[in-house]
């Protein structure tokens, strides 16, 4: 049986691409800084899917723990055959009242842990000439939208990179770029998100559906929803001036 590795897998997105795998009779690794509620997550797997379900504790700020990580997806006696880089957080300040530590902690989880662990798993992947990894980024990296944004657009680019380079062979890589998803994501950065209308919201379980059948496919980016379809297509092709205002309009009222 097959294995999956997912970052940030105890919430959101990561805990709902862990279930989809998890009926998906695949083998679990999973990955977060929650030790007692990874573990009752993947008793909970094991239980409902009879599937193997392995817990790495790591915090991806801490380089020692992200090595841990690494070293796991680099195993050649138990290799991992689907990557789903999840973790991540968001920081409400703007970047001229924020704290320094809070910024780099974003980029080392938004940008260095998936690179990193990209990078670890892929020699394997090439050896076999199989694999899927998903990228989950977000529609606002194609906004000015602050740090997060910014490391966003690192990680779809980054995949649609990827993409086209192992285009010859089996490894699919894809970006999930998806817009508001009911999680726990804005909760945990304490951002404002009363004022958006409930057709803005989209389902876990639809993002991560939609996410594997395009990864599946080969697809670099998928775009749950049509209405995020919607709008990063304007803003892919409007100018860039009115983006950045736009942008910049969006996270002010979460904060």
């Amino acid at each position: 049986m097959a294995t999956a590795l997912v970052t940030g897998a105890t919430s959101g997105i990561g805990a709902t691409y862990a279930k989809f795998l998890a009926k998906e009779k695949y083998d679990l690794v999973l990955v977060a800084r929650d030790l007692p509620r990874l573990n009752a997550y993947a008793k909970e797997l094991n239980k409902t899917y009879k599937i193997k379900v392995e817990t790495l504790k790591a915090d991806l700020t801490k380089p020692d723990q992200l090595a841990k990580v690494e070293k796991r997806l680099s195993n050649k006696a138990k290799p991992i055959e689907v990557l789903i880089n999840n973790a991540g957080f968001g920081i409400k300040q703007s970047f001229t009242d924020s704290e320094i530590k809070k910024e780099q902690e974003l980029l080392d989880v938004l940008v260095t842990a998936p690179m990193r662990l990209t990078h670890a798993v892929l020699p394997q992947m090439l050896k076999r000439d199989s694999g899927v990894i998903v990228n989950v980024s977000s529609v606002a990296s194609w906004i000015a939208g602050g740090t997060y944004s910014a490391a966003k657009s690192y990680l779809t680019v980054f995949s649609e990179y990827l993409n086209t380079e192992l285009k010859s062979t089996n490894i699919k890589i894809s970006a999930l770029c998806p817009g508001f998803t009911r999680t726990e994501f804005h909760q945990r950065g304490k951002m404002r998100m009363s004022g958006l209308p409930n057709f803005m919201w989209l389902s876990s379980d639809q993002v991560v559906a939609k996410s594997w059948k395009y990864a599946k496919a080969g697809k670099a980016i998928c775009i749950p929803g049509w209405q995020y379809l919607t709008l990063s297509t304007i803003a892919r092709v409007a100018p860039r001036p009115i983006v950045r205002k736009v942008g910049i309009n969006v996270r002010r009222k979460q904060r």
